[in-house]
């Protein structure tokens, strides 16, 4: 069963009409340009509860552009043992085109207050491959926080806290290094009361608005979001967005009595 921001995806995702609308989702502030085009060869991930699967770069990837060599330098780059090990899922990945080039929308997705994580990468230590990807993945948000603090010094992203925040970033940040434009969307879904047993629901845009700086304060500054970035002359854009959700989670299954 389905509850919270993983229901409300598949259930967006799984409509005749998402594309469009998800295009209309990135226009919706018309003083925030985002140059996205979609074709007819889209892909995207995942597409509602017939393939409720969600992308993981490495493989989502070279489906989208197959003749490009950057995947595997995108998993090294985040893993130094592959084996039992994965890069992060994204909540919706789609392919299109950015500035005329190959790009990708990335969408991290939340609907109650308690989504918005603030703890670190948990520390896994069983063996000695878990241990030093631990430290590889330090490695490569440290990497990607000094990128950052190009734009503003007041970056401070790290494997310590924030973590789902800092992979998100981090990995924006090595695409555009790779040579592809990015929108990196944080989309809060609105009015599911269904879920008040797991957080507090966003009631409205506002809300999740003011949820959403708070979350990032100290991280990132706010006012980075709906604008556009440079690294190496590839843009990025951060963005926040809102849509009601089209049904409210159903209420958690009862405990099963002894």
């Amino acid at each position: 069963m389905y509850r919270g921001s993983q229901k409300h995806v598949l259930d967006w995702t799984g409509q005749p009409h998402f594309v469009d609308e998800f295009m209309k989702l990135l226009a919706s502030d018309p003083q925030v340009k985002v140059p996205v085009q979609v074709s007819n060869e889209i892909k995207y991930m995942p597409q509602g509860y017939r393939y409720p699967q969600e992308a993981r770069l490495e493989t989502f990837g070279p489906k989208c552009y197959p003749m490009k060599q950057e995947w595997s330098d995108l998993k090294n780059w985040w893993l130094l043992h592959k084996k039992g090990a994965t890069t992060p899922n994204w909540n919706i990945a789609m392919s299109c085109e950015i500035d005329h080039r190959p790009g990708l929308v990335l969408v991290e997705a939340k609907a109650h207050s308690n989504e918005l994580e603030t703890r670190g990468k948990p520390f896994n230590n069983t063996s000695a491959n878990s241990v030093e990807n631990h430290e590889r993945i330090g490695k490569a948000i440290k990497e990607a926080c000094i990128g950052w603090q190009c734009i503003d010094n007041q970056v401070n992203i790290s494997r310590d806290s924030h973590y789902q925040l800092a992979n998100r970033l981090a990995f924006t940040w090595m695409l555009a290094k790779l040579g592809f434009p990015v929108v990196l969307l944080y989309l809060g879904f609105t009015g599911d009361k269904g879920i008040e047993d797991l957080g507090t629901p966003f009631s409205d845009d506002s809300d999740w608005q003011n949820a959403f700086a708070q979350y990032v304060t100290g991280t990132i500054p706010i006012d980075l979001f709906g604008k556009r970035h440079e690294f190496n002359n590839v843009p990025v854009w951060l963005l926040s967005r809102s849509r009601p959700v089209i049904g409210v989670s159903p209420p958690p299954r009862p405990k099963k009595s002894l």
